[in-house]
């Protein structure tokens, strides 16, 4: 059975471009892949911990070593690594804050970074141990950042690109929205929600 891990980090709730994206994506994926699973997570709500020296001085220490206390503060670290490795395809709503990922997201990528864990460097080289997993990034920023000058500004693909890549992730696709009226993010929507149409099918082949 496929599983497709879906999370959200928009904090506009109801105003929010990326959610309603993502929700249509999910659905679509669900009709293609009826037997699939879905897990769901909004990072706003999920009380995310930002690392501290405690967190990670435990992300240091050999599993056998882990004080009773140290087991208790990663075991939320250990929850999002637990739905990173069971998931077949990873869904990613991301809105473009200050040229940027939300800093709730940021939160997640920390916690889930993790030596011998998501990456090692065995033989003396990073390499990345979510392997085989598909990911789809849908974001919405104010302006096009596509192309031109602004593309320059853009650090949310560019970055989890890099991060996603790090950790064995490189069957990366991005899906974009833009706009601050009600009449061009209608527009960019209609045309994301297109582009996931022809994604469905490449996201749920081979993954049941």
């Amino acid at each position: 059975m496929s599983t497709l891990l879906h999370i959200d980090s928009s904090g506009k709730s109801a105003f929010s471009v990326t959610q309603p994206l993502t929700v249509y994506f999910a659905e679509k994926w669900k009709q293609a892949n009826p037997s699939g699973k879905i897990v769901y997570r909004h990072l706003g709500e999920s009380n995310l911990q930002f690392l501290n020296a405690e967190v990670i001085t435990g992300f240091n220490t050999p599993s056998e070593k882990l004080s009773d206390e140290q087991k208790t503060l990663l075991k939320q670290s250990d929850e999002l690594l637990a739905e990173l490795e069971n998931a077949d395809v990873y869904l990613f709503g991301i809105p473009m804050y200050n040229f940027s990922v939300p800093a709730v997201f940021k939160a997640y990528l920390d916690l889930i970074v993790r030596a011998n864990k998501t990456f090692s460097f065995a033989g003396g080289a990073p390499k990345g141990l979510l392997a085989n997993k598909k990911l789809v990034v849908i974001t919405a920023s104010g302006a096009d950042y596509s192309s031109g000058p602004a593309k320059a500004m853009d650090f949310v693909e560019p970055y989890v690109r890099a991060i996603m890549t790090f950790i064995g992730v490189t069957d990366i696709t991005f899906v974009k929205a833009h706009g601050t009226n009600p009449e061009a993010i209608n527009a960019t929507s209609k045309q994301a929600k297109r582009a996931i149409d022809e994604l469905i099918p490449q996201a749920v082949a081979n993954r049941a």
